[in-house]
């Protein structure tokens, strides 16, 4: 069986599957490596959430590239936070040896995901391989260190050293199943624990360990799930065609929340940015969606709604559409550094689930105040027409052309305007590419680009993850005064 064909036959019929890093690796190793060879994402097992991480053996032999383990480890990251049983569909020839020093060495590479499998076992998050094809070299210890472990008969194999390195080594010759085979390992080594005849009867083996009495992840909303006022297909008409364009910020909330209701927090005060509470698919939620530019209000204003959100408990929802905070003299006399700081300590140190979606721009310091990738969100995603970097292109051309022209003048020459443009030109491309949705998810920036409509959706199954995961008490670090 295919991979994707394998999830679906795994899954409890009729329920959804949320992928993440579907784009991981898109435009990336000369187009050799589609969603990096890996699928990840949650679903439902026997009535229990699952994170799911299946290998694509039509990807090199399913083999590891660096972007392969980056996206492994984030699925464990998931399953970790939201305490979901981690599942592991295994048929990969183990690491990508030509970039081997980018894979296995470092602190992120292929070991953290066999240190992951032994600290989530530890605690409780069970840990479950089904080999259904080879199983080689490093990557034997993922079905090796799982609680429990499926092999099939005649395609799965589990081998530190495959035939030809056992040839090499030592000049015995012999095939895959005499070496590692489900007979071999589930008669006389001991490494597998459960012998299927395919794919069907494995699969149907990890549901019956699934199935044993345990704790259900995913929570009931609390509150009785009430649709918008208004249809979320209508966000694909609130989106600008010119991103330098407002989006309204009232008029997508519109679409989000339960009721299009939100009670607001402070309205008047830093409007710029708008705070509130409601719900999403039945879960309470606090909400921070821009509407402009920041300025020492809304991130002091900020600071506030995050800190009565972690007493409550409440997760938070961040809306991104920022070009970042406002600069210029006097905002800089008037300590927005300082204030932002405050935005960006609370945004950190919140231990309530947060999640991000980026529906414009979110540019500089903005995207770390909004709670971008660096900052823990549980899951993070951008609109298609979303737009991520340090600064807008634009912008970045007229620095970087100071810059050039400053270095010039000092050396008594001058560029014609002719030339600036010229200078300007090759930046804003280079923006305009690398600060697209697809080239974040393809790096993993993002978990998944996001049709709006699909937006409450989504949220809802984080939420409702979120909500069934263990509590944790908040400590705030010093906020500058």
């Amino acid at each position: 069986m295919l991979p994707r064909h394998r999830i679906n036959a795994l899954l409890d019929p009729g329920t959804p599957f949320l992928e993440i890093g579907q784009l991981v690796g898109e435009g990336m190793y000369d187009g050799a490596a589609p969603s990096a060879g890996l699928i990840t994402g949650i679903g439902i097992v026997a009535g229990r959430p699952c994170m799911i991480m299946a290998n694509d053996a039509t990807v090199k032999g399913g083999t590891y590239y660096p972007l392969t383990i980056k996206k492994q480890i984030r699925a464990q990251a998931v399953a970790r936070e939201n305490a979901l049983s981690c599942i592991y569909l295994v048929d990969s020839g183990g690491a990508f040896l030509p970039l081997q020093e980018e894979i296995f060495p470092d602190e992120n590479h292929f070991g953290r995901i066999f240190r992951n499998i032994a600290e989530m076992s530890s605690l409780g998050i069970k840990q479950i391989a089904a080999v259904m094809g080879a199983c080689t070299a490093g990557g034997a210890y993922i079905p090796a260190m799982c609680d429990e472990t499926v092999i099939v008969k005649g395609n799965g194999t589990i081998y530190l050293g495959g035939p030809q390195l056992v040839q090499a080594a030592t000049g015995e010759v012999v095939d895959a199943q005499t070496l590692g085979g489900a007979d071999v390992h589930t008669r006389l080594s001991g490494v597998a624990d459960h012998y299927a005849h395919d794919d069907l009867h494995a699969l149907a083996t990890v549901r019956d360990i699934v199935a044993r009495p345990g704790p259900v992840a995913m929570a009931t909303p609390p509150l009785a799930p009430v649709p918008p006022l208004y249809d979320p297909s209508e966000l694909y008409g609130l989106i600008p065609a010119n991103p330098k364009q407002p989006l309204s910020a009232r008029e997508v909330l519109a679409r989000v929340m339960d009721g299009s209701e939100i009670q607001l927090y402070r309205e008047r005060y830093g409007t710029s940015l708008i705070c509130g509470t409601g719900a999403i698919g039945g879960y309470p939620v606090g909400v921070l969606i821009n509407d402009g530019v920041l300025f020492s209000e809304s991130a002091q204003k900020a600071a506030n709604f995050i800190e009565l959100c972690s007493q409550s408990g409440i997760p938070l929802l961040f809306l991104h559409n920022i070009s970042g905070f406002m600069v210029g003299v006097s905002y800089e006399q008037g300590g927005i550094a300082k204030d932002g700081a405050k935005m960006v300590n609370a945004v950190s140190t919140a231990r309530v689930p947060k999640f991000s979606v980026v529906i414009g721009g979110s540019y500089g310091a903005g995207a770390y105040a909004m709670c971008g990738r660096a900052f823990g969100p549980r899951l993070m995603a951008m609109w298609p027409n979303a737009r991520t970097s340090v600064m807008g292109g634009e912008q970045a051309a007229m620095v970087l052309a100071l810059v050039r022209q400053e270095q010039l003048a000092r050396q008594g020459q001058v560029l014609s305007a002719d030339e600036v443009e010229a200078f300007k030109q090759p930046i804003r491309e280079h923006y305009a590419a690398s600060s697209s949705a697809v080239h974040a998810a393809s790096r993993l920036w993002v978990d998944a680009v996001l049709d709006p409509a699909d937006t409450r959706a989504w949220l809802t199954m984080g939420l409702a993850l979120a909500a069934g995961s263990p509590r944790q008490d908040t400590r705030f670090g010093v906020f500058r005064m």
